[in-house]
């Protein structure tokens, strides 16, 4: 009986062992729960912001690495300090480079949307402006209704539309989706954050960038970076940023 316990408890420590490794892979990056077909999505990128530090631009595999959206501004008044760098550096490295801006809850549309448009270059070839429309992070003591942030972020998808003439592209995480935009700017291409599981988007709506991880890594960049895939080909990219 004592052998038959003894047995039984090293394989339950097995077993926990195994799972925390597991645990462990995941959260540092080294098992992701997703990995999308290079022969499938063969256009991949990254989205940066300050967080990612110094990245060492001169390491960056562009084999690899086919685009970039840097983190250009994030409410009414705040500029990501490494923006102009990282945006500077990519053109460098003749990486397809693109900006974002994090929209919150508390500043007007309008005021949003000056600040993005005073930080970032109207340039023929780059890709479309990123609207990043989240929880995370957001204004918490807004009290606007729903329809109202709708209004805001219409607001400010319609200015930057209209000034660098590319309809913006809406970043997008699950839970924001389907409890603002399941049923609106159907003409906004959606970059959808799913990190457990290919997108299966409600509303019979496609994506057109998927961030596949928060987790990756990579040589010049000494912190976790997001890794994203477009679905499309060369051409079709090409067309993007055209």
């Amino acid at each position: 009986m004592k052998f038959k316990n003894k047995k039984i408890l090293l394989i339950m420590g097995s077993i926990l062992l195994l799972l925390l490794i597991i645990l462990l892979a995941l959260y540092t990056g080294c098992l992701r729960f997703n990995y999308p077909s290079k022969t499938e999505y063969p256009i991949r990128g990254i989205d940066i912001s300050r967080h990612q530090n110094n990245i060492q631009w001169y390491l960056i595999d562009t084999t690899e690495v086919h685009f970039v959206y840097i983190k250009a501004t994030e409410g009414s008044d705040f500029i990501d300090r490494k923006f102009s760098y990282n945006w500077k550096k990519a053109w460098e490295r003749n990486i397809p480079v693109g900006a974002y801006h994090f929209f919150t809850f508390c500043k007007s549309g309008n005021d949003q949307a000056n600040n993005f448009i005073n930080t970032v270059p109207k340039l023929s070839e780059i890709l479309p402006p990123v609207i990043d429309l989240e929880y995370g992070g957001n204004c918490k003591t807004s009290r606007l209704s729903k329809n109202e942030i709708l209004k805001e972020i219409k607001i400010f998808e319609e200015k930057i539309h209209n000034y660098y003439g590319k309809k913006p592209i809406l970043y997008v995480t699950q839970e924001f989706y389907e409890d603002f935009l399941m049923d609106k700017f159907h003409d906004n291409p959606l970059w959808y954050r799913n990190i457990y599981r290919s997108p299966k988007i409600k509303g019979d709506r496609n994506w057109l960038f998927w961030q596949y991880s928060n987790r990756g890594h990579m040589n010049g960049i000494n912190t976790y970076v997001d890794l994203n895939v477009f679905h499309g080909n060369k051409k079709d990219f090409k067309r993007l940023l055209n």
